[in-house]
């Protein structure tokens, strides 16, 4: 009996076969080679583990797929029908058309990165957001870096190696992917003092915590879970007293970069930059991606004398914003100077959008879906690590009654334009708040697809 290995066709088979004549002429000789390589070695590995060898047919076709995979950017544009506004997974808050475009005007040629145009002579990329985040915060100096685990790393580096940091057991919290607040102080030479019990810290727990080793007290905001029921806590502003009358530094991590009174929206309240420098915190620490509504950035704003030796130390460098994300940022700024973003910030339009309109467009989806789409009543998520269990009406367009709605869903993420909806139960459901009016077409073009291949 023939062995099932010595029926595989050769890599030089494969490669000769006309269906792979697009890949052959289009890309690196060894990148083809490479994946035909891995397609034989799976199906080897396939038929050790007792499965039937596939035909040479199928073969082909699986190798045509595994090269179209492989030669597609990993990183792709989806739709976002979750109902999460700043959703981690898809890349937290999308960017305004001016931020775009900013980011497109510099990206493309050259740009005045670090140089000074009217003097001619070089300059600092820092100081290209600073003045639009003082004067949004009334802070005497900022600095933006690649992300907010990155600013307080810098920090706790800088003002506090081999010192103690007091925090409370509450806010000893993971920041997601992993990350925690006690692994990021270990790596900055930091020693972390924890004070108080997870759901009840006072200030004489801080008080009482103070050594001739201490450098500053860590305020963090539990901005991604809630603690409820029999609580205490320390506000900022009594916080930053005790620090200041003991020589101490108080860094405030409010973390979502929030600038605007969420109240207003119908949303709880999240601490905003400002109030967290006039209660008195001496630097104060957030994300550019998060409820500022801008690109991944971590910026610290404060006293200009520790900003600017934040600017100088070492991993200052490390962690610095690239012009795309300088340009983006800035153009994001310029929003809230302008009182202008509700309408621009994509965030905040999503938060601001009326249910009435939420509606119109899921009729209108249903409409064109047709039979077995419905509309049902559900709520919103801020996300992102923001506004923890904080949530808004909205109007959901309902697919049910389907054998295998989790199919139906994969369908929907793995087709040509990828569509992540969300699924409770044995229904699919699709928020017209977190879709772009402009990606309807796209939305409803995907779902007649996913819902015909299933027939």
């Amino acid at each position: 009996m023939t062995s099932p290995y010595r029926r595989l066709p050769s890599v030089d088979r494969l490669l000769s076969d006309e269906r792979l004549a697009a890949f052959r002429d289009a890309f690196a000789p060894h990148i083809v080679v490479a994946v035909a390589r891995e397609e034989l070695e799976g199906v080897r590995a396939a038929i050790a583990g007792g499965q039937t060898s596939p035909s040479y047919d199928e073969i082909v076709k699986s190798l045509v797929e595994h090269l179209k995979a492989a030669t597609t950017p990993g990183l792709r544009h989806v739709i976002n029908a979750t109902g999460v506004i700043i959703h981690t997974n898809l890349g937290r808050a999308p960017l305004s058309a001016e931020a775009i475009a900013a980011m497109t005007a510099v990206s493309g040629g050259y740009s005045n990165l670090e140089i000074d145009l009217t003097e001619g002579e070089r300059s600092n990329r820092h100081v290209l957001v600073e003045s639009l985040i003082c004067r949004l915060t009334g802070a005497e100096a900022a600095l933006a870096v690649n992300n907010n685990a990155a600013a307080l790393l810098l920090a706790l580096s800088a003002f506090a190696r081999a010192k103690d940091v007091i925090i409370s057991r509450g806010q000893l919290v993971e920041i997601g992917g992993g990350f925690r607040i006690p692994e990021i102080m270990a790596e900055s030479g930091a020693r972390l003092v924890e004070v108080g019990a997870t759901n009840r810290t006072y200030l004489r727990d801080y008080e009482a915590a103070i050594s001739e080793r201490t450098a500053a007290f860590l305020h963090v905001h539990t901005s991604n879970f809630r603690v409820v029921g029999f609580t205490e806590s320390v506000p900022t502003a009594e916080l930053a007293r005790l620090a200041h009358a003991r020589g101490l530094l108080l860094l405030d991590d409010p973390g979502s970069g929030c600038l605007l009174d969420t109240t207003q929206f119908g949303l709880g309240k999240e601490p905003t930059l400002q109030e967290s420098l006039a209660a008195g915190a001496d630097l104060v620490f957030s994300s550019g991606d998060k409820l500022l509504g801008g690109p991944q950035a971590g910026i610290v704003l404060g006293r200009r004398e520790l900003v600017d030796k934040l600017k100088k130390h070492p991993l200052a460098r490390s962690g610095r914003l690239d012009k795309g994300a300088i340009a983006a940022l800035s153009a994001t700024l310029l929003h809230y100077v302008k009182q202008e973003e509700a309408e621009k910030v994509p965030v905040w339009r999503m938060i601001a959008l009326p249910v009435a309109e939420i509606d119109a467009r899921a009729k209108a989806w249903a409409k064109a879906v047709g039979k077995g789409a419905g509309i049902v009543d559900g709520r919103s998520m801020v996300g992102g690590g923001s506004l923890p269990e904080e949530s808004l009406p909205t109007k959901l367009l309902a697919l049910g009654g389907m054998a295998d709605v989790a199919s139906l869903a994969r369908r929907l993420r793995v087709g040509d334009t990828p569509v992540v909806a969300r699924v409770e139960r044995d229904t699919l459901l699709l928020d017209p708040r977190t879709v772009d009016p402009s990606e309807d077409a796209e939305l409803i073009a995907a779902l007649k697809a996913a819902l015909a291949t299933g027939g």
